[in-house]
């Protein structure tokens, strides 16, 4: 079914182009494999260099760095449309492009720019993120992983520490990598952010993680042992990595936002159509009262969400505060998509608990998206901290 009128109308014709293009090659490209995928637990590297020749994979990078020149909801809607078939490949791509392009477009030194960004923007790599540890998840400034610095050589570091649950870890070309390195600190003040390559010396994948969902999507661990690099390798300069995590995360949470709507409008979408094909009592099921008042919820949340992430993509666009719109978008589509994929699996009944439909992918893929790019429980800490002014925790 489509979205609503008033999100079409909000569109520009660029954006309008962009959703359309998306979907019809989701629908011919990925929705045929969605199911194999997620069974086999399949990784399509090949998939990432097609969605590269339609421009995806650097939708909203300036076209001097090899982008498309997009702007920030033309990616969202990228994000939405591919998550609706398959949300493993939206949250590659969401990973790929915010949470590893943009810090470097952001943040980098032209020269940095200049080496990465146009083979990102390619597809020739593909970006990874690596901020979180075992013991450092939601409280990112305890991280344990190290960069030393060479005495004899100063600018030179080593970095060593297991960072996990990397999204794309084990075929990305470059890491967004945090690190410590002032070694007297035990707070986020000491971390500092660089730019690893991903054959770079030291660097290998470890524990490939069995997920609950989100199944065509690589996630593993990472060991550092001994990666070295330089002063040149750091992302802003040196202590500021949390601030360059948090600030990549504030548009992180957007498109998370945008991929727990693809969900739950693919959710919606076959629940809707079921109700009007299934008859029980000798008429459709979405003639009676129980299953007609599930869709009506259902939809009008989904419709809320997609206000709110839309409206934090567009604050973000203008370049305007978007750090309590974005952590409301998250919190607040994620939680629909966790609600809208349980109840559509209640309208489909049997089927919907049976693998013949992709209902339960739907509900295994939605719950992630209340747990990365901060949980809910953060999500609602961000938001307390800017309107109140305290420190709540």
């Amino acid at each position: 079914m489509e979205t609503s009128a008033l999100a079409q109308f909000d569109l520009t014709d660029e954006q309008r182009e962009v959703r359309a293009m998306v979907r019809e090659f989701a629908a011919r490209r990925i929705a045929p494999h969605a199911t194999e995928w997620d069974r086999a637990h399949h990784f399509d590297r090949s998939l990432y260099t097609e969605l590269a020749e339609l421009g995806l994979m650097g939708v909203c990078v300036p076209e001097e760095y090899g982008g498309a020149g997009m702007d920030f909801l033309c990616y969202l809607l990228a994000v939405e449309e591919l998550s609706r078939v398959d949300a493993g490949v939206g949250v590659t791509l969401a990973v790929h492009t915010s949470a590893s392009t943009l810090p470097i477009l952001h943040w980098g030194t032209e020269q940095q720019k200049q080496e990465w960004v146009p083979r990102l923007a390619s597809g020739e790599c593909i970006g990874a993120f690596a901020l979180t540890e075992s013991g450092s998840g939601s409280d990112a400034g305890a991280m344990l992983t190290r960069a030393v610095e060479n005495e004899a050589a100063p600018g030179t570091f080593a970095i060593s520490g297991t960072k996990q649950w990397i999204t794309n870890g084990g075929h990305a070309g470059s890491f967004i990598t945090f690190a410590r390195t002032e070694q007297g600190t035990a707070d986020a003040s000491g971390v500092s952010c660089f730019l690893v390559a991903g054959d770079a010396p030291g660097l290998s994948v470890g524990r490939v993680e069995e997920k609950m969902g989100l199944n065509s999507s690589n996630t593993v661990d990472m060991v550092y042992d001994g990666v070295q690099v330089t002063d040149s390798d750091l992302l802003g300069t040196r202590t500021k990595g949390f601030r360059i995590a948090m600030q990549t995360l504030d548009g992180g949470r957007i498109t998370i936002a945008a991929q727990a709507l693809g969900i739950a409008q693919a959710a919606f979408d076959m629940a809707a159509e079921y109700a009007t094909q299934r008859h029980t009592f000798g008429k459709p099921i979405g003639s009676h009262q129980g299953i007609a008042f599930k869709l009506s919820e259902m939809s009008t949340e989904i419709e809320a969400a997609r206000a709110l992430t839309y409206r934090a993509a567009a604050l973000k666009v203008a370049g305007r505060p978007h750090t309590v719109a974005g952590a409301q978008a998250k919190l607040f589509a994620s939680g629909v998509a966790r609600r809208v994929t349980g109840e559509a699996i209640q309208v489909l009944g049997g089927y919907g608990y049976s693998k013949e439909f992709p209902a339960e992918r739907y509900y295994r893929d939605a719950k992630i998206t209340e747990i990365y790019e901060g949980t809910s429980e953060i999500q609602k800490l961000v938001i307390a901290r800017k309107l109140l002014g305290l420190d709540v925790r």
